[in-house]
């Protein structure tokens, strides 16, 4: 990571935002999620479309499953703030864009976007630029993770208040993680106030993927090898259900593409759908 105190976001968080652009640009209504503020936010060259990495057919089933994971945790957070959850905490926020696209939700909770210093900065200054503004409900709490910072302590010092219970949500995360550190951080989220909801994804075994997208999962694993941010964890779901009850968790269920597919999917002409066996989900309460 930079010391620069402004660092744009990763390439992996910039081409998620662009996927959920490119759901509305190019696939047929309805759209599962309507997101263009990440596009907004980057601010690309106007033929961003037409990079290899917006393909419209090889990024078909990745830019699925990122809208049906992104519309599983809205759907998720609306339902939580409807019983009287008000914090939500987003690990890894990256490009999230739940508060300026909800803010009629989101201004009824406390939502804490965890990330990297510098990236943070960067999304601040181009929220403040491009007139969204960074209201007080909304908490930035900036965590430099390769320094060993700690995330439950950023929370706290943010506002959080842990004799509440909250919903946590970690999309696209735990691959970069060490099965250690992930145990830590489900622990963590375990211990919160009774109630408290995690939501996270996780990568199976690349072998295991449907052979749609099983060359690109391998292309996105050599990538990030290259990049000096490889993949270090991959779960099946009943290793990962094992893990989270371990941690102390309540209940655990696991959200497969089939289900997202049968909840958002369903009836579309275009056959879109996220890929069996890729990136699935974790739902766990405490």
């Amino acid at each position: 990571m930079s010391n620069k105190p402004d660092v744009a976001p990763d390439s992996t968080a910039a081409r998620v935002a662009l996927w959920r652009a490119l759901h509305v640009k190019i696939d047929p209504p309805p759209h599962v999620l309507e997101d263009e503020i990440g596009l907004k936010l980057l601010a690309p060259d106007q033929g961003w479309h037409h990079r290899g990495d917006m393909d419209p057919q090889f990024t078909r089933p990745f830019r699925a499953s990122i809208i049906a994971r992104a519309r599983f945790i809205e759907d998720l957070v609306v339902e939580q703030a409807g019983r009287g959850l008000s914090q939500y905490v987003i690990l890894g926020a990256g490009l999230d864009s739940f508060a300026q696209r909800r803010p009629e939700i989101a201004s009824r909770l406390r939502v804490f976007e965890i990330d990297q210093p510098g990236p943070q900065v960067w999304k601040r200054q181009r929220l403040l630029k491009i007139g969204f503004g960074v209201p007080d409900w909304l908490r930035f709490v900036p965590v430099d993770f390769q320094a060993g910072g700690s995330w439950r302590d950023g929370l706290v010092a943010a506002g959080f208040d842990d004799s509440k219970p909250a919903i946590v949500v970690s999309t696209g995360v735990s691959m970069y993680l060490t099965k250690d550190a992930n145990a830590a951080t489900l622990r963590q989220v375990a211990a919160l106030a009774p109630g408290s909801t995690l939501a996270m994804t996780f990568l199976l075994p690349l072998e295991l993927a449907d052979p749609e997208v099983r060359i690109g999962l391998e292309m996105a694993e050599k990538g990030a090898r290259e990049s000096g941010t490889p993949f270090l964890c991959f779960f099946t779901p009943p290793e990962m259900l094992t893990i989270a009850r371990e941690a102390g968790f309540r209940d655990v269920q696991h959200v497969s593409a089939a289900t997202l597919t049968q909840r958002y999917f369903v009836g579309r002409t275009d056959g879109l759908h996220p890929p069996k066996n890729a990136e699935e989900l974790l739902l766990a309460t405490t």
